[in-house]
């Protein structure tokens, strides 16, 4: 059967939103997360060939298969000659051939690997339902760009209308490959923005995929994205997952000392308390500072039992309520100095010039998450910004709307007007969280703060929505796990039933999309 390894990046098989604060915090959060949930996978998937090599039949396993397509560089200017490979899985395992369907995972703002094609919920549905597994790593991505791409010039070429396009080649490729015949049902997923990508790949192209799951799908872009910290506030409360009362208004008490302390300029003291790498030099790095430390609750939330077990809001929770901890000030340092040892950090990132340099940098990783990538999609298409200028924010004040913006024209001279006629576009190419298209899930856990700019209600009896409660950020999507809840467990059921009855119906409509 041959060893295991862990694929080269720290990313995990799915690819979901970071927040788009100016701290760095959540995208260390995340890509810890995405570590961890590739180990389970590689874990599981190792298990599980054992089991196959095992058992009475002795089945012999086919690797993934890994490759690249020839992608035009612009779909839409047919004088740019200039093209770049794009990177795809291809699992065969638990395809019934020649007539089985084709599910199809769709890759976002970071790098796929081979457990994309591996593992997941929508895996197991191929086992199930006899499907071939293909996965699309997503343009400027992990290994799917050119040795210059992340070069201002060439970032232009960097968007959701392009990475649709891409899918339309590769299910060309895909279908002369394999030789499938024009009525093979195609079924998409995807999680975060790729669950956006699935939605809008069933709207724009109704005669390539017959339905998708989109999960945890902020489809309605927003500037000023005040929702996901509403959310953030009702989930630190919610005792279903180990919040409370008591530790929403700790937290916003700590917050509002931060505050009122950096007014009185002891920022030498803030940056003491909360082991910042350095002094805070100026406005832009106490703004950097009370992001990151924003960031540790916002990534906990987002994340929540997404795979690390110290990340939970219980555990947070039971750190800002602990008297014994001193003032709930006190308590937030607490909160730091586990994340810190948890996360083997010395110290928080608070310099707002090195994270203009991250951003600014167009040196290439074949691995893990795009930042400076994905920070242009938001300038470009979609905001996100998440700010805390609302009552019900229980953060700093300081996180407002400008440094976000300022942040576009500092690294990709895009102005604030401009960034908010893109939003604008996104809306109404795509139809926001009113999309009108059919056979679409939408599938949300009502603690993720993404679920604020989803589909949360039935739109049709064709375009319908489940919200999961107690659960977080794509939830769903992960392999069944004995100790899952009883709501996820039921939202996985209700997908795969879905599923199967869109899967019977394309046989009755023998491929009438």
């Amino acid at each position: 059967m041959g060893s295991f390894r862990l694929s080269a990046g720290l990313l995990g098989f799915m690819v979901m939103l970071a927040s788009v604060q100016a701290g760095r915090n959540f995208w260390l959060f995340r890509q810890r997360v995405l570590q961890q949930w590739e180990e389970r996978a590689a874990k599981e998937v190792y298990y599980r060939l054992r089991l196959l090599a095992q058992g009475p039949t002795k089945m012999v396993w086919t690797p993934p298969k890994e490759g690249t397509i020839l992608q035009p560089l612009d779909h839409f200017d047919r004088q740019e000659r200039r093209t770049f490979n794009q990177r795809f899985w291809i699992n065969e395992d638990y395809w019934q051939r020649p007539s089985g369907p084709v599910f199809l995972y769709i890759g976002g703002e970071g790098a796929l690997s081979e457990y994309a094609v591996q593992s997941g919920h929508y895996v197991e549905m191929a086992r199930k339902y006899g499907a071939l597994v293909v996965a699309l790593e997503h343009r400027f991505y992990g290994a799917s760009l050119n040795p210059d791409g992340l070069e201002d010039h060439n970032l232009q070429f960097l968007s959701s209308q392009q990475a649709l396009a891409d899918l339309v080649s590769f299910h060309r490729f895909v279908t002369q490959k394999y030789a499938l015949k024009s009525n093979t049902t195609w079924i998409c997923f995807g999680g975060s923005y790729p669950g956006s990508l699935a939605a809008w790949f069933r709207l724009k192209f109704p005669h390539l995929v017959f339905a998708a799951v989109a999960s945890s799908a902020p489809v309605r872009a927003q500037l000023d994205f005040l929702g996901y910290n509403e959310v953030v506030a009702a989930s630190l409360s919610n005792p279903v997952v180990g919040g409370s009362k008591e530790c929403l208004e700790a937290v916003a008490e700590a917050f509002f000392v931060v505050d009122s302390l950096m007014q009185a300029g002891e920022q030498a003291k803030l940056a003491k308390d909360f082991c910042s790498c350095g002094p805070l030099g100026g406005p832009d790095d106490c703004v950097e500072m009370v992001s990151n430390l924003a960031d540790i609750f916002m990534g906990i939330v987002q994340y929540n039992n997404e795979g690390v077990s110290w990340g939970t809001v219980a555990s947070v929770c039971r750190i800002m309520t602990n008297h014994s901890g001193g003032s709930p000030y006190q308590r937030l340092m607490a909160v730091t100095n586990m994340y810190l040892n948890n996360m083997g950090l010395p110290c928080l990132h608070n310099s707002h010039n090195e994270t203009l340099q991250i951003l600014r940098s167009t040196n290439i990783t074949m691995w893990g998450v795009g930042m400076r990538q994905w920070y242009f999609q938001t300038c470009t298409e979609f905001g996100y910004y998440q700010t805390c200028e609302e009552p019900a924010c229980p953060f700093s004040r300081l996180m407002t709307l400008k440094p976000q913006l300022d942040l576009c024209w500092q690294v990709f001279n895009i102005s604030p007007d401009s960034v908010q006629e893109a939003v604008s576009f996104t809306n109404e190419y795509y139809g926001a969280d009113h999309p009108k298209a059919s056979r679409v899930l939408f599938v949300n856990g009502d603690i993720d703060p993404w679920h604020a700019l989803s589909v949360l209600k039935n739109q049709s009896l064709s375009e319908v929505a489940i919200l999961i409660n107690g659960t977080a950020h794509c939830a769903n999507m992960s392999p069944s796990q004995p100790f899952d809840p009883l709501p996820l467990v039921e939202a996985r059921q209700r997908i795969t039933s879905q599923v199967g009855i869109w899967l019977k119906r394309a046989r009755k409509m023998d491929g009438d999309c």
